[in-house]
């Protein structure tokens, strides 16, 4: 939790500021949306790698080097003096952003299944805890100069390799999987697995994942330009428009998610966070004045809330656990492709067809996954005793 409280606290510095040096280089919305999806580009094609290497060699050192990723990339957009330094910087970061996967392989290994949403939950709160607290130092350490917020995101970042190596200790018996004479199937395989397979429990699941995923982070990358746009938000007030979302994702996930799941269960639980996901979006573009955007900007944390850690809480009790390092970095992997995709949309559309097409599109695809997820109650009563078919 404290490592990927860091962590996120780094991320956050930087990325609401992202829009803003884009359009000081040169850029407008498409160039913002290159610039997101970049991230996840080099994500997706590294997720599965990262969860293949920590399946083989341990969660510990995957985590460690993705990190040492992240410190460069701070440094790249600290001094980037262009749009493509700063797409560099997004890329490094994004081929350390890969080990997401590991992190939640790693909240898999170390819980029982019954409470696995509820801990992924805990991890959620302390990723968007940094949600909350790194959009404000971006914007505070933004005052002292423009390089100074990446340099500062480096600097925690080298702390927390530090922590993570003293500290954090590793969760994958590498020896029992060799024991057991399990061969790990190769990246590509298990991604091509899903698209072949996409009826199957597991894939149905990085499907709901990925489509969710791509509307929200659509929704993000068009965020800091509609409320600049509608209510004349600037670089100095962004921050705290972040710290709103990331407090609600904290209180939620810390307080709420746990007793929700036990009384309504996984499944239940994800497709009400979907419902709330798609009203959010739907509202957002629709208000004109405070109160009514504070209200609908508060629906999407909360469906996001409830569906991610649900989603991956069901999606590790249908893979095997000597290829969930893998199987978690495959859902990444079409996570990362959704955060390409969406992005890029979002940032065309409010280009060419209005502020609110990319709001809209983003909530009539989320809400179309609630088809995904029909009748998945009978595959998640228990954990495989066997990998997942091919």
């Amino acid at each position: 939790m404290i490592t990927a409280f860091v962590d996120m606290v780094g991320l956050l510095m930087v990325i609401p500021l992202l829009p803003f040096y884009a359009v000081e280089l040169g850029g407008a919305g498409m160039i913002v949306g290159v610039l997101v999806s970049s991230y996840a580009v080099a994500q997706l094609l590294s997720a599965p790698l990262w969860g293949r290497v920590s399946d083989r060699y341990g969660r510990r050192p995957a985590l460690l080097i993705g990190l040492g990723f992240a410190a460069v990339a701070y440094v790249i957009f600290s001094y980037a003096g262009s749009i493509l330094a700063l797409l560099l910087s997004r890329l490094v970061q994004g081929a350390g952003g890969g080990t997401t996967g590991v992190i939640q392989a790693y909240v898999a290994d170390t819980t029982e299944p019954e409470n696995r949403a509820r801990s992924l939950g805990w991890i959620s709160a302390a990723t968007n805890l940094g949600v909350a607290i790194g959009p404000v130092l971006g914007s505070l350490t933004y005052t002292f100069g423009r390089e100074v917020p990446g340099l500062c995101a480096a600097a925690l970042c080298l702390l927390n390799m530090l922590f993570a190596w003293r500290f954090l200790r590793e969760s994958h018996d590498t020896a029992a999987a060799r024991a057991e004479g399990v061969k790990i199937r190769r990246s590509r395989e298990a991604v091509l697995g899903v698209v072949a397979n996409s009826g199957d429990p597991a894939s149905r699941l990085i499907w709901i994942y990925a489509l969710a995923m791509g509307a929200f982070q659509g929704m993000t990358t068009v965020l800091a330009l509609f409320l600049a746009f509608r209510f004349d938000v600037t670089e100095e007030s962004i921050g705290y428009f972040f710290m709103y979302i990331g407090a609600i994702s904290v209180l939620t996930r810390a307080a709420i998610l746990g007793p929700l799941v036990d009384r309504l269960g996984e499944v239940r639980l994800s497709r009400l966070g979907i419902v709330l996901l798609a009203a959010g979006l739907t509202l957002i573009p629709l208000t004109h004045e405070y109160f009514t955007l504070a209200v609908a900007v508060a629906l999407v944390p909360l469906g996001t809330a409830f569906t991610f850690p649900c989603i991956t809480a069901l999606f590790s009790k249908v893979v095997s656990r000597h290829e969930r390092g893998l199987y978690m970095g495959v859902q990444q992997t079409f996570g990362g492709l959704a955060r390409v995709l969406g992005p890029l949309w979002a940032g065309w559309a409010y280009d060419n067809l209005g502020v609110g097409i990319p709001f809209w599109t983003g909530a009539i695809l989320v809400a179309g996954t609630l088809l995904l997820g029909t009748g998945m109650e009978q595959f998640t009563r228990q954990e495989p005793a066997t990998p997942m078919p091919a």
